[in-house]
């Protein structure tokens, strides 16, 4: 049997749950309507709606309206988004051009807040399902770093000020947001818990420019994946810059504390545009995260559609071969031998002596670093720890990939465990 032969159809693996009554309704009644003109995703409605919405016309540079026009019109003719699917993206994506308005404005209006200085920011990536999410929100909790949350991702304008940081009314609009996506698809909460407090992925931060790996992730479009394939995304991480300084010019901390396993892909892009950058990498079997990835991608998708249908792997990396996610290492360790990635500047992190000695684990990281954590700071961590009880929110839940495909898959990841020392876990 050829390797190719032996692969697990990870996504032929995922089964969804049972919709919510009323969203079951929603979209029985949307099958009948149509829903192109009922809830537009065009490119032209949606401007007209946000310029009308916010009473701005200045979108800045130019370099996100193709990306744009090329997504929208991909969802329309490729995405088959049932009703409920239509009004949350239509939501979302008026709030990221409202928000891209607004940040053009606040720089026209405060053009000091481009000489805003990004000092070491650290970055959290890896294979997505790897402990990124945990150790995002445990590394949040020292006051050294400041993390862009949820609320202020969406709504970043007016600038947060520290005074009302905790307290802002935006965080309630957040949270809306937020409880609509959970009511339509509740098992979400038990993958990837989201809140208007909560940390958000550097990801998050490119709506705005619309030139992002996100996009694939949430609806089926060939179309635009195969134009992101061609796109360089330093526009992309450019505008996360631009966001994080808008951000800090009201509310700051010593480091930005961000997170992204999508940006391990680009790493050396990434680090160009940051510079001073840190990185910790965060490690866990490669075969046991591929599972966990799909499943949860899969579920993305269900959001919006009733309609899973197999995606092409070139659309996603993460759902590439192992091959192909294997190779994703071999430019860091290239940058790690040649020393383009210094000792002191990157970390390790293994899932699996997280799950043994979280604390010790989180130490692990300051020392590799060259940082220091606080013994108040450990208290903050320790007690996040406690009232964050595993499963709190549902267990992700998903299949595991045979023992023929673990066998054919190993071989493609020897070079990134061995140099990493990871450990299989099936």
């Amino acid at each position: 049997m050829t390797r190719e032969a032996a692969a697990h159809d990870r996504h032929g693996a995922y089964t969804p749950a049972p919709r919510p009554a009323w969203i079951q309704k929603l979209n029985e009644v949307g099958r009948g309507l149509d829903l192109a003109s009922l809830v537009p995703l065009h490119a032209a409605s949606l401007l007209r709606q946000a310029e009308a919405n916010t009473g701005l016309s200045d979108f800045g540079s130019e370099d996100w309206r193709e990306p744009f026009s090329i997504l929208t019109a991909s969802i329309d003719a490729e995405a088959e988004l049932n009703l409920a699917g239509r009004l949350l993206t239509r939501t979302e994506y008026l709030i990221y051009l409202e928000a891209r308005l607004r940040i053009v404005e606040e720089y026209r209006r405060h053009p000091q807040i481009h000489t805003e200085v990004i000092d070491r920011p650290v970055l959290i990536t890896g294979y997505g399902r790897s402990g990124t999410t945990i150790l995002f929100e445990i590394l949040a909790q020292d006051p050294q770093f400041r993390v862009a949350l949820k609320w202020e991702s969406l709504f970043p304008v007016p600038v947060p000020q520290a005074a009302t940081y905790r307290t802002d009314p935006r965080i309630a609009r957040a949270e809306n947001v937020n409880r609509l996506i959970e009511e339509i698809l509740p098992e979400i909460a038990g993958m990837h818990k989201i809140a208007g407090n909560l940390p958000v992925e550097s990801l998050e931060l490119d709506y705005g420019c619309f030139r992002s790996e996100v996009f694939p992730m949430q609806v089926n479009v060939p179309r635009y994946a195969a134009y992101l394939r061609g796109c360089d995304l330093t526009v992309s991480f450019e505008w996360q810059k631009t966001f994080l300084k808008l951000l800090q010019s009201g509310f700051r901390a010593r480091h930005w504390l961000m997170k992204s396993p999508t940006h391990l892909l680009h790493l050396e892009q990434y680090l160009r545009v940051f510079s001073g950058m840190r990185v910790v990498f965060t490690h866990r079997d490669p075969i046991v995260t591929a599972d966990s990835t799909a499943s949860f991608l899969d579920t993305l998708l269900w959001l919006r559609t009733d309609s899973i249908r197999r995606r092409d792997p070139r659309d996603l990396e993460v759902l590439a071969s192992a091959e192909r996610r294997a190779a994703a290492w071999d430019p860091i360790i290239q940058m790690i031998g040649d020393g383009r990635i210094a000792r002191g500047a990157y970390a390790n992190f293994y899932y699996a002596d997280f799950i043994r000695e979280p604390l010790a684990a989180v130490q692990s990281i300051y020392d590799q670093l060259e940082m220091t954590l606080l013994p108040d700071v450990v208290e903050r961590m320790r007690a996040y720890l406690a009232a964050r009880s595993q499963g709190k929110h549902g267990v992700h839940q998903y299949e595991q990939a045979p023992a023929n495909t673990v066998a054919s898959e190993r071989p493609s990841y020897r070079r990134y465990q061995s140099f990493f020392c990871i450990p299989d876990e099936i």
